[in-house]
């Protein structure tokens, strides 16, 4: 592998990074919105299976006792 000096280095990632299509604002914010919304989708979903399965095994531990 060649070695480049730090100036090369420096220059290399200016052009690297110029390369970078960055997200709008607007994009950043509908992104944010969604995985929020995910994420509350989500949680409502496991309360929910935690609900089912403890009424479940109250039924069952219930039966036995």
């Amino acid at each position: 592998m060649a070695t480049t000096n730090p100036i090369q280095f420096i220059q290399q990632v200016r052009a690297e990074v110029a390369k970078v299509v960055w997200p709008t604002r607007r994009e950043v914010l509908l992104t944010t919105v969604m995985v929020f919304i995910m994420a509350a989708l989500t949680a409502v979903f496991f309360a929910l299976v935690d609900l089912g399965i403890r009424g479940g095994l109250q039924l069952v531990l219930g039966a036995f006792s």
